[in-house]
């Protein structure tokens, strides 16, 4: 039997793909198993099924966990928007408890309401767009030429932000545990966190920029 490509000269195999005969001009071999070019060229440019690339965040997941405050965007590893989130909602709730006018109060639940609800929804939409920046995502390869002078890494993707805001929150329940820390204090200072966060937000964003 003579090659299916190259009919004047004898077949040393077949695909084992298609089962075509081949010469040893047309052989592909791949750990033992021989491979006619296009089928070759066909199972290298199918993706594999069932282990996508680049995993991330899934929008539904995020919703669901987005009820809880701060885990939502925990979840889609935002860690400092998590910590905003909870900051906010404690405000809120200690606001709410706190001696005011009944019209303060039903000023406060709305607010809470609302808060309470943008939080999963904005945690659905943030795994969302991921979802579709890495679906339109280009290769890997293309990526690292496309990263920067000299492939470096972001800056901003090696910032330890969940280390500094674990080591603050044991700061902080620690000298409460103590009596170091009233909780009052919270219900009435917690606006200077809002301060801090917006300075540091403003600051980084001016450096990013310079």
């Amino acid at each position: 039997m003579n090659c299916a490509l190259h009919t004047d000269v004898p077949a040393t195999g077949f695909c084992r793909n298609c089962g075509r005969a081949l010469c040893a001009a047309c052989t592909r071999e791949v750990r033992g198993a021989l491979y006619c070019e296009p089928c070759l060229a066909g199972l290298v440019e199918t993706p594999v099924e069932g282990r996508p690339q680049n995993a991330g965040p899934h929008p539904g997941a995020a919703l669901a966990l987005g009820f809880i405050p701060g885990l939502g965007a925990v979840y889609n590893g935002d860690y400092l928007k998590a910590l905003i989130h909870v900051i906010i909602f404690g405000g809120l709730i200690a606001a709410q408890t706190s001696d005011a006018s009944a019209g303060y109060h039903a000023f406060l639940g709305i607010a809470i309401a609302c808060f309470y609800f943008y939080m999963p929804i904005e945690a659905y939409r943030t795994a969302k767009e991921r979802e579709h920046r890495r679906l339109v995502a280009p290769a890997p390869a293309t990526e690292a030429a496309a990263g920067g002078a000299g492939g470096l890494a972001n800056p901003a993707a090696q910032r330890p932000t969940g280390a500094i805001i674990l080591i603050f929150l044991g700061v902080f329940l620690l000298l409460a545990n103590f009596g170091l820390l009233q909780w009052d204090w919270f219900g009435k200072a917690w606006p200077f966190a809002l301060i801090v966060l917006g300075v540091w937000l403003l600051a980084d964003r001016l450096k990013a920029r310079n």
